[in-house]
């Protein structure tokens, strides 16, 4: 399974040298690993015993059906929060936003892109951030490889600001709901603010002193000179409820505690209900046009293919105890708890950090302070103590060494094409510098 899984790892990011696209690829990893899992267990059981396990796992732990639901939901939120800044956009409403950014010069233009993504992605999370970022990008750059570039940073961005709120990224979702970061002022982490935008200001200073000149904007964007356009309350009126519904899905999870796809769904659906009457009087060639029925054909499905087959894939790594012993060397090998996390957040960008995160909450009871007292655990591992704001941090940043190390990531490559190694070349190392630059301000700084 391993070495499947590196393989799979490596024809992914060398899909423009071999000219096979990533989801086939994702897709076969993904279920190749599984079947191998399943022949492991039916060398030694029966096949309704591996039917069961399969499904519910070796001890009872969730099995396929747990992964299943976990995976589903992340691709339903996906496809929802898709759907809406796509209808939102075929309404022309992100205009309302870029009309206002009149800059061309690069450098400026990074700086409010990147500051945005930050902020928005502690309000929303990182993947519906950057779905929003990168739409809003194609109406600002025109040169691919500018934009790419941004787009490289929208990520970096994203993935610093999903990291000190608990909403903002699932890792800090986790921590906080399983108790070990229970306090929170609204939902900020604040010993986290100043390292996560440390580790964004870093790259940002770099590029600032080595980007020049300025951003052509598309000739010609979208809907400009369409006969299906939209009226000013139209777009003001999309915008509102687009960005509304997806601000609304944290606390419609906080709220009733249902999975976050559920709220976007809920917001998808009234956005939905609130087009069609808004268009039923218009020509049927026109209301279809800016239907959610239209939008829905234009989503990028080969992306949600790929998040599939790589998150089925890690899944089976997790299932038979791959990732869990990884942790555990990691614990045995390393011995220092800074070490250790800072070891997860650049295994995260390879692996995905949500497995790598429950297998430390596994192995990490949260302390008490009687225990603390009596000197049999240390005061790091406190709610909220040291250990978990650091865990926190490092999985969430971490992933931006590698484009493919972080949903915000994995959706960026799928809606821009962005090539796995041009990546590597162009960007990881400015997620690396801020990476670690946020480490030393918590380390150094805060604990």
């Amino acid at each position: 399974m391993v070495v499947v899984f590196i393989v799979g790892y490596l024809m992914i990011a060398l899909e423009h040298n071999i000219h096979i696209d990533k989801a086939p690829t994702a897709l076969f990893t993904g279920m190749v690993c599984w079947a191998l899992y399943a022949f492991y267990l039916g060398e030694s059981n029966d096949h309704d015993t591996v039917h069961h396990i399969l499904e519910h796992g070796a001890a009872g732990g969730g099995g396929l059906i747990h992964h299943i639901y976990e995976i589903g939901g992340i691709l339903f939120f996906l496809m929802g929060a898709m759907t809406i800044v796509e209808t939102v956009d075929e309404h022309q409403g992100f205009t309302l936003i870029t009309d206002k950014i009149t800059t061309k010069s690069k450098v400026k233009l990074l700086w409010i892109i990147a500051i945005l993504s930050f902020f928005f992605s502690a309000l929303l999370d990182n993947l519906t951030t950057a779905i929003v970022m990168i739409s809003l990008l194609r109406k600002l750059v025109g040169d691919k490889q500018t934009r790419w570039l941004f787009a490289g940073m929208v990520v970096i961005a994203a993935n610093a600001g999903g990291a000190w709120s608990v909403i903002g990224d699932v890792t800090t979702t986790m921590l906080w709901m399983k108790g070990q970061l229970p306090d929170s002022v609204v939902i900020a982490i604040p010993s986290l603010i100043l390292p996560s935008f440390i580790a964004l200001l870093v790259p940002l200073l770099i590029l600032t002193f080595t980007m020049k000149g300025e951003a052509d904007r598309p000739s010609t964007s979208r809907g400009e000179g369409h006969k299906f356009e939209t009226n000013k309350g139209e777009k003001i009126a999309l915008l509102i409820m687009g960005v509304g519904g997806l601000l609304f899905v944290p606390i419609f999870k906080t709220v009733t505690g249902l999975p976050p796809f559920m709220g976007m769904m809920l917001s998808l659906g009234c956005l939905w209900a609130t087009t069609e009457l808004m268009h039923k009087k218009k020509d049927q060639d026109h209301k279809y046009h800016l239907s959610v029925i239209s939008v829905l054909k234009k989503i990028d499905t080969s992306s949600v293919l790929f998040f599939l087959g790589i998150l089925l894939a890690v899944s089976a790594l997790q299932e038979v105890n791959h990732l869990k012993a990884m942790a555990v060397w990691l614990d045995e090998t390393l011995q220092n708890n800074y070490a250790i996390n800072m070891a997860i957040g650049f295994l995260s960008s390879i692996v995905d950090n949500v497995p790598l995160v429950a297998a430390a909450q596994g192995m990490y009871d949260i302390a008490t302070p009687e225990a603390v007292a009596a000197g049999t655990v240390s005061s790091d591992f406190l709610a909220n103590g040291s250990f978990w704001e650091f865990l926190a941090f490092c999985a969430g940043t971490g992933g931006s060494c590698l484009i493919i190390g972080s949903a915000a990531g994995v959706a960026v490559m799928g809606l821009e094409k962005i090539d796995f190694v041009w990546y590597l070349k162009k960007i990881s190392l400015l997620a690396i510098a801020g990476y670690l630059a946020g480490a030393a301000t918590y380390i150094f700084v805060i604990a």
